[in-house]
């Protein structure tokens, strides 16, 4: 269950090298309750900002050692999706052009009339989406790690946007989850989330399941699972299919595309590419932000609050007692490997949920539970299996022969070569 929303103010972070307009600009924001975090200059506004969690940024274009684009442009890469309003003394029309091209949200003249200037700030916050829901969006990622907060501040603010995105990281680190979470804190909510998974398509009948998922996606998400799994044959035709990188309009904001496209990949697609064994065309569409998902390993002082949080979820869908973990039962789960990262542990509380007799669940019954070897796979420890135990088969009927087992398969040699290696079978081994 979702926790009651807390509503807070608009963060703004005032960046000015002008010490009297750095302090009327504050005084006149604070006066409308907003948060505002005042700065000298460009590298102070970068540091402040990972800290403060800006939603709008007001920056002085004319400034020593790094003006306002280049802070603009460096907050873009970090977060995309922030808005920022460029202030200048100097108003002429090429400065206006080369705010609004970089992408600046407005271009505003000093000295500034205060009504057009919190106008354009109201105006900035509705545009970037900004609606007093990060209590909701930090309730979906229960986490107290610096690397995956910070993570999940950047996909926040790119969840406002039209950019694809790429998800990496172990299975079970949350990559569905998070690609949900942009689409519902997106402008895009109330449009449909089509999810498909490209290792399960065939290139004889792909092509039209593909072009099926992004029609049905129309004015909402498609979610493409193992997009490095794609068959070779349908990776040209997916880079065409997709819609071209937002453009901006007359006042440097996105124009929203027909879909917006969520991958995730098990292999750097980079790397993929340079080996020739994967299209640089679709790279180039897919290649919008980059988000690697920390496995449970390296965040495991989140481990307590994602165990008690299960134990909250089987409380209410049972109806029964909240069962408690024992301090010693938490340092085991603490200290586990968890191989199938936050999936893996949500099954393993379950079920030592399930079997425990009193309100404590005590260090013997986790150890146990964590010892069984017929816990249930995840679905792509499944398809790994089937797909390892099926190439084997084909290669037993064939003696080795990999073109007869890539037609028996109904695969071109080139991707039936690829199949085998990328599931560690090796045709030598069923020659005479």
């Amino acid at each position: 269950m979702t926790a009651p929303r807390k509503n807070r103010p608009a963060r703004i972070l005032v960046v000015d090298d002008d010490p009297g307009l750095l302090r009327l600009l504050t005084i006149r924001l604070r006066s409308e309750k907003y948060e505002v975090e005042p700065v000298a200059s460009a590298a102070g506004a970068l540091d402040s900002a990972v800290l403060f969690r800006p939603d709008l940024v007001i920056s002085d274009l004319r400034m020593a050692e790094m003006d306002g684009i280049g802070l603009l442009k460096e907050l873009q890469k970090r977060w995309p999706g922030l808005s920022v309003i460029l202030l200048t003394a100097h108003g002429t029309i090429p400065d206006a052009v080369r705010a609004t091209q970089s992408g600046a949200f407005a271009f505003l003249t000093k000295p500034l009339e205060k009504d057009h200037l919190l106008a354009e700030v109201r105006r900035a916050l509705r545009t970037s989406g900004f609606i007093d829901d990060s209590e909701e969006w930090q309730t979906e990622f229960l986490t107290r790690n610096s690397q995956l907060s910070d993570l999940l501040a950047r996909a926040r603010m790119v969840a406002n946007t039209d950019t694809s995105v790429l998800l990496t990281g172990e299975s079970g680190t949350g990559k569905e989850q998070l690609a949900r979470a942009i689409h519902m804190f997106s402008p895009r909510r109330d449009g449909p989330f089509i999810a498909m998974d490209c290792g399960l398509l065939a290139p004889e009948t792909g092509e039209g399941r593909l072009a099926g998922a992004l029609r049905a996606a129309e004015s909402g998400t498609v979610f493409l699972r193992n997009v490095d799994a794609l068959p070779e044959a349908l990776q040209r035709g997916l880079a065409q299919a997709i819609p071209a990188p937002a453009t901006v309009d007359a006042a440097g904001r996105p124009t929203q595309t027909g879909v917006r496209v969520v991958v995730t990949s098990e292999r750097r697609l980079d790397e993929l590419v340079a080996a020739q064994q994967f299209s640089e065309g679709l790279f180039d569409r897919l290649n919008g932000l980059h988000f690697d998902l920390p496995p449970l390993s390296k965040r495991r002082e989140d481990i307590p609050l994602l165990a008690a949080r299960f134990l909250d979820e089987i409380a209410a869908e049972t109806g029964q007692t909240r069962r408690n973990m024992s301090p010693q039962a938490l340092e085991v789960l603490a200290a586990a490997s968890w191989s199938g990262n936050v999936r893996e542990l949500r099954q393993v509380v379950r079920e030592v949920a399930s079997l425990a007799v009193g309100a404590v669940i005590s260090p013997e019954l986790v150890k146990q539970a964590m010892g069984q070897t017929t816990r249930m796979p995840s679905f792509d420890e499944a398809r790994d299996e089937f797909t390892r135990g099926y190439l084997t088969q084909l290669l037993q009927i064939t003696k080795g022969n990999v073109s007869q087992a890539a037609r028996l398969a109904k695969r071109n040699r080139t991707d039936f070569y690829k199949l085998l290696t990328r599931h560690g079978v090796s045709p030598d081994d069923f020659k005479d």
